[in-house]
Order: structure tokens, then C-alpha cells, then sequence
């Protein structure tokens, strides 16, 4: 079977940090783009960043931007998701997915959600004090 298993999701204080990992089952991460995708109670699932299958590439929204990063473990087939300065408005379920049709990618990634799969359990991050 092929999903991702997450972890490192916590309650947190505001300004705290988190990482989050995206361990792959089944399949390599370094095939894909992976993205990494949050669902905030009564909201749309939104796509909040992505790392490019070469790895060359990465993408945040611009409500995470210079707060989060993104990145690869190759040897260990897991991604990272390293959350600084953590706001209430972060609190949510954040998934990681790939993109299947990706596999051939030499460009940048793209965190649709659409595009996505190999969707994991989630794991949820708190903010608050």
C-alpha cells in the first residue's frame, strides 16, 4: 500500500516550533513532489508548500513563507516539515501527499491538491496558549 505516515504533531504556544515528518510507505520520495497540505476546522484544504522531486525546488504560501521549511531525507524516505514562529491561525491537520504524475518532473512543484496522492493520516498542530 502507498501513503505517507505523519507525526510530530503537538500542542504549541504561540511563537513555538514544531517539525513534522512524512515517513513513505511503499514507494520513494525521491520520485515524487511532495507537498505538504493543512485543513483548519470548517475550511478547504489548502496547499502550504512543496519540494520538487530533484529537490531543487521548493514553494510556501505566502502565510508561511520565511516561517516554514521543507525538505527531504532521502536514506531515511521521509519529509520534513520544520514550523517556526507557530501562529493560532496555523492550528490544523497538515498532510503530506505526491504527485503521481510527477515522476518525470525536472521543474518546480506545485502544491494542488489535486494533483496529489498517497495521502496520510494527518497530524494535528495546535497553537495556543
Amino acid at each position: 500500500q502507498l501513503q505517507f505516515v505523519e507525526s510530530g504533531g503537538d500542542l504549541v504556544q504561540p511563537e513555538g516550533s514544531l517539525r513534522l515528518s512524512c515517513a513513505a510507505s511503499g514507494f520513494l520520495v525521491d520520485r515524487y513532489d511532495i507537498g505538504w497540505f493543512r485543513q483548519a476546522p470548517g475550511k478547504e484544504r489548502e496547499g502550504i508548500s512543496c519540494i520538487s522531486r530533484r529537490g531543487g525546488y521548493t514553494k510556501y504560501t505566502n502565510s508561511v513563507k520565511g516561517r516554514f521549511t521543507i525538505s527531504r531525507d532521502s536514506a531515511k524516505n521521509t519529509v520534513y516539515l520544520q514550523m517556526n514562529n507557530l501562529k493560532p491561525e496555523d492550528t490544523a491537520t497538515y498532510y503530506c501527499a505526491a504527485d503521481p504524475g510527477s515522476t518525470t518532473n525536472t521543474g518546480p512543484c506545485y502544491p494542488l491538491d489535486f494533483n496529489y496522492d498517497y495521502w496520510g493520516q494527518g497530524a494535528q498542530v495546535t497553537v495556543s496558549s
